[in-house]
């Protein structure tokens, strides 16, 4: 029986995330991306090459909407619990994926009639890559598929069956 021996790391992250809705029927509304920002910390519990990260994020991210008349920013913010593996290569790169659990902070739309425009939880998955030495900084890109949907309202103009995409970019530090 062999024994396993893990190194526990904690870090902190933050970056820009660039987010739009993906999916759903705007009925003549026009999407198009939001940036705003995603800041937390991680835990590293790296077992030679495989590493797995669990993180705890505060997350901005919506879309902004367009109906020709008014443009405007449709946002959420979550508390954010990804837990990635990941594969380090020798150099400090890495490839990672794994599932994302999100819960609404709060949610930012304009002049709307809809009440509860976010549900109180998102699910996605993630795929991404980075470079990363074992102590200091490092890079991080990585995207967030949404597999629940957002929205659970009834509204004329919008199919609420559209979910979160996310594009994430980071700058990491590991202690």
């Amino acid at each position: 029986m062999g024994i396993v021996n893990a190194q526990l790391q904690f870090g902190l992250k933050g970056g820009v995330n660039i987010s739009n809705f993906t999916g759903g029927n705007f009925n003549n509304i026009e999407k198009s991306s939001l940036v705003a920002f995603h800041a937390g910390g991680l835990v590293r519990i790296k077992f030679d090459h495989l590493v797995l990260q669990p993180e705890l994020l505060f997350s901005s991210q919506g879309a902004k909407l367009d109906d020709g008349v008014t443009e405007a920013d449709y946002k959420v913010s979550y508390v954010n619990i990804p837990i990635m593996l990941q594969w380090q290569f020798k150099g400090s790169f890495y490839v990672e994926a794994g599932p994302q659990a999100g819960f609404k902070v709060s949610e930012d739309i304009p002049n709307s009639t809809i009440e509860d425009f976010a549900k109180s939880t998102d699910l996605s998955i993630g795929f991404g890559l980075g470079f990363l030495k074992s102590k200091g900084l490092g890079i991080g890109a990585r995207y967030m598929v949404g597999v629940s949907k957002v929205g659970d309202f009834d509204s004329a103009n919008i199919d609420p069956d559209f979910k979160n995409g996310v594009l994430q970019f980071s700058l990491i530090f590991v202690f």
